[in-house]
C-alpha cells in the first residue's frame, strides 16, 4: 500500500461510472486511477505499483475476463469485479481466474467502498501468518487447528467438514465459486458434483448455524458459489 492511500485501479468503458467510482474513492483517501479499456487499464498496471483493480466484465477490446488472466499471471493483487448486464458464467469465470470479489451494477456507494476495504484488509492479513481465534456472532474458530466452538462448547466435525470450514476460512469474506470449493475439498475429479457440495453444506449449516434455513454465516451466492462471512462486508443478492 502507498504512503499517501491504497491505489486502485478502475476499469470501466462507462465514463459516468468512472467518474462516480473516482469521487467516491478520492473523498475515503483512495488514490483512483482511471482506464477506459483493458488495453489501458494493462499498461497503467505495468507502469506502477497498484493496491486493487476494479474491473469491469464487459469492454471493447480486451474483455475483464482477458485483464484478470493477464493480472493473475504475474500478481495477487486484489481483484473486484463490477458486473453489469452480463452473464453469469462471466462472473464464474472471472472468479475462477482468481478475482476476489463482485459487485453487480447498478451498486451503492457504500457496498462499493465496503468491498473495496474488505478485499484491501484481506490482502494485507495474507502477507503475514493469520493465527488465533476468530469470532464470527456466537462462534470462536481456532484457526490454526480449526476447531469450532459455539457458546464456549467444542462442535465436532467429520474429517470432511474440517476441510470444508478451512477453505471457508482462508478465503473469508471472499466469493468462492462451486468449482473452486470442490476442487479444493474433493479434488479436480469432482468438480461438477454440485448436490455434494450442498449436501455437506447443509451439514455444516446446522452445526454452525443459528438458523440453518437463515444462514447468516455460511451464505449463498445465487448462481456462483458460497461466502463464509465474517460480517466486514454486505452481500451481493440473496443469502440463503
Amino acid at each position: 500500500m502507498t504512503a499517501d492511500g491504497p491505489v486502485v485501479l478502475v476499469v470501466d468503458d462507462e465514463w459516468e461510472t468512472r467518474k462516480l467510482v473516482g469521487m467516491n474513492l478520492s473523498a475515503r483517501g483512495y488514490r483512483p486511477l482511471m482506464a477506459e479499456d483493458g488495453s489501458e487499464a494493462l499498461k497503467l498496471f505495468d507502469s506502477r505499483p497498484i493496491d486493487l483493480v476494479l474491473l469491469d466484465l464487459t469492454m471493447p477490446g480486451h474483455s475483464g475476463t482477458d485483464v484478470c488472466r493477464a493480472i493473475r499471471g504475474t500478481s495477487d493483487v486484489p481483484i473486484v469485479v463490477l458486473s453489469g448486464n452480463t452473464r453469469e458464467s462471466d462472473k464464474v469465470t472471472a472468479l475462477d481466474l482468481g478475482a476476489d470479489d463482485y459487485v453487480t451494477k447498478p451498486f451503492g456507494v457504500a457496498e462499493l467502498v465496503a468491498r473495496v476495504g474488505a478485499a484491501l484488509r484481506r490482502s494485507q492479513g495474507a502477507t503475514r501468518t493469520e493465527h488465533g481465534m476468530l469470532k464470527v456472532g456466537r462462534l470462536e474458530i481456532d484457526q490454526d487447528t480449526q476447531t469450532v466452538f459455539r457458546d464456549g462448547v467444542e462442535v465436532q466435525l467429520s474429517a470432511t467438514e474440517q476441510r470444508l470450514l478451512s477453505v471457508l476460512i482462508r478465503n473469508k469474506d471472499r466469493v468462492l465459486t462451486h468449482r473452486y470449493i470442490l476442487q479444493s475439498v474433493w479434488g479436480n475429479s469432482s468438480t461438477e458434483d454440485r448436490e455434494y457440495l450442498r449436501a455437506y453444506m447443509y451439514r455444516l449449516r446446522r452445526k454452525l448455524e443459528e438458523k440453518p434455513s437463515e444462514p447468516q454465516i455460511i451464505c449463498n451466492v445465487p448462481g456462483v458459489g458460497y461466502r463464509f462471512v465474517t460480517g466486514e462486508a454486505k452481500l451481493p443478492s440473496s443469502v440463503n
